[in-house]
């Protein structure tokens, strides 16, 4: 959806949109950018055009990358392209900022791969009329939580994603959101499990803040899990593993590797967890709300993203 904004030096509103992209995902290839902004224009010349522009202004920069036989340019902001959508005051400030080093270096698959997964949720809101707009979706934010099994410890969740989706069914309209993890195949499958168990951990997480004064302060016991604190309204969102980055088989193999080891581990299998993993490729052609995922915990039965597995269907009496 448009979130209109001041323009800065001049771009259009386009370049704006495009410019607010950027900020939030920091890497975006020149295609992404064209089904992502102007998926109306049947090519991808007038977001081209509007980035060169950007480019000129010294607002955005590029680098090239080869991919399946073409080379298409990748897009981040500079310095002062970031100032000036800092300058409009719509998005939450972020403190990073892309390079052409880190925009050529080993984590830009993963990125490209991250922004492609939100691409594929606003492409099919559009179909289903749904909303998830371009900047529905948020990389990287941090959950502050404890685990058990590692006592003392101060652990930090960080999602490749989390999604904002509105669901739209006759007049009823449901907020939903995704914590999303993109798996390029580079971790070992020990260690995606782990990350699961992280998001386990943290959904049982309650913090106990200490109250009183004086050198020894009561304890105040806290009831409520922290992940309340930040979707007060929902219950926990699920969670989504999106494979990418090997052949078809391997990623199948890998989804049954992967339920293994969660089945294993106590924390998950007792957690309530609504967990799923499907691959890029089935998000992309068939999108969320298709039954393309399997449970990580329990029945393998396909499900869709909301866990809603194929609705039974009686046969006919005889």
């Amino acid at each position: 959806m448009p979130y209109p904004t001041p323009t800065p030096l001049g771009a259009s509103d386009v370049g704006q949109q495009a410019m607010n992209a950027l900020y939030q995902h920091r890497l975006i290839s020149t295609q992404q950018l064209h089904r992502l902004l102007t998926p109306h224009h049947t090519r991808a010349e007038y977001i081209r055009r509007q980035l060169h522009l950007l480019r000129d202004r010294g607002l955005v920069d590029r680098v090239g990358r080869r991919a399946h036989g073409q080379t298409d340019l990748l897009w981040w902001l500079t310095e002062s392209g970031a100032t000036a959508v800092e300058a409009t005051g719509l998005l939450p400030q972020r403190p990073y900022r892309m390079s052409p080093e880190a925009a050529a270096g080993p984590l830009q698959e993963h990125t490209l791969a991250t922004v492609e997964t939100g691409l594929a949720f606003v492409t099919h809101s559009r179909a289903l009329n749904h909303e998830c707009g371009p900047l529905d979706w948020s990389p990287e934010i941090a959950h502050a939580y404890r685990d058990e099994q590692r006592p003392g410890e101060d652990l930090r969740l960080i999602p490749d994603a989390v999604v904002n989706y509105v669901h739209i069914s006759g007049r009823q309209r449901t907020l939903l959101t995704f914590m999303v993890e993109v798996d390029r195949t580079q971790m070992t499958i020990a260690r995606l499990a782990q990350k699961l168990h992280a998001y386990a951990a943290y959904q049982r997480y309650v913090p106990q803040p200490l109250a009183g004064r004086g050198p020894r302060p009561a304890r105040r016991t806290a009831t409520a899990p922290a992940w309340r604190s930040r979707y007060p309204s929902q219950a926990f969102p699920r969670v989504l593993l999106v494979l990418t980055g090997a052949s078809p088989e391997r990623l199948e193999r890998r989804i049954a590797d992967l339920r293994s080891l969660s089945a294993a581990d106590p924390v998950l299998a007792t957690a309530a967890l609504r967990a799923g993993v499907t691959t890029l490729d089935q998000l992309r052609e068939h999108g969320p709300f298709d039954r393309i995922f399997t449970p990580v915990l329990g029945d393998a039965e396909p499900v869709d993203a909301l866990m809603r597995p194929l609705p039974i269907v009686k046969a006919p009496a005889a």
